[in-house]
């Protein structure tokens, strides 16, 4: 599930934005496949959705992507979402945030890890492993116009993502080499994804949905170099470039 958090009031500008990287005229008109959408309102604070969520629906529909919930909405935003037939993303889905004290009547949200199997009034505790996330190899260089995904794992790029190429994954996404394409991690919604490179020069970089384009440069000590891409944790969600040391 793609997770979008619109940066700004004006959703005309992220309309127009959407739509110039992923609709039917633009350079990757088939980049989703109707994948299903979490709309974001956390950085909106209390603007009207009155006009404009209609138009971001349909045109993210245009992108091939489907609005199916919407999250961190005012009272006010949360009727007009409902109207357009949205649903409320669950608890679980929804970020959790912090310093947030949980009511005494409130029941838990979640089920226990730990499963305790009683026998003979002896309780004996079953740990289940968990196997680890799976990971993707491409050791080929990726040409323009060639797109791959890691869907529910991390991608490992051996080789140069080369301009116009693209590298998506749910999970991290590592290039050991030139990556001048675009890459796009934490696909489903993970905002701990991060991206690695040893020469950061992406025409595109996005983590769980939040991107930045080549249109706005990256800082002398981040282009060209090695550097890896992470999403604040100060619930502001901005991109953050920071050099790695050789």
């Amino acid at each position: 599930m793609v997770a979008l958090v619109p940066k700004t009031n004006d959703l005309a500008q992220v309309i127009t934005d959407l739509t110039a990287q992923f609709g039917p005229g633009s350079d990757n008109p088939d980049f989703f496949d109707n994948d299903a959408v979490v709309l974001d309102f956390s950085a909106l604070g209390q603007a009207d959705l009155q006009v404009g969520l209609g138009e971001l629906v349909s045109s993210l529909s245009n992108c091939q992507l489907r609005v199916i919930a919407f999250r961190n909405a005012s009272p006010a935003q949360k009727e007009v979402a409902l109207a357009y037939g949205l649903i409320e993303a669950p608890i679980e889905v929804s970020r959790q945030k912090t310093n947030v004290s949980r009511k005494a009547n409130d029941k838990p949200q979640t089920t226990p890890v730990v499963i305790k199997e009683v026998v003979k009034e002896v309780v004996r505790e079953v740990i289940r492993e968990v196997p680890g996330a799976p990971t993707m190899v491409i050791d080929k260089p990726l040409r323009s116009g060639q797109k791959i995904y890691a869907r529910g794992a991390d991608l490992v790029v051996l080789a140069m993502v080369n301009m116009g190429a693209e590298v998506v994954a749910d999970g991290n996404i590592h290039v050991y080499a030139p990556l001048r394409g675009k890459a796009m991690a934490g696909a489903s919604g993970n905002t701990k994804a991060r991206i690695f490179s040893l020469c950061m020069e992406p025409e595109l970089i996005s983590i769980a949905g939040v991107y930045r384009t080549s249109e706005n440069k990256l800082p002398a000590d981040i282009h060209g170099k090695s550097a890896q891409v992470r999403l604040s944790n100060d619930g502001q969600d901005k991109l953050l470039f920071e050099a790695l040391n050789a």
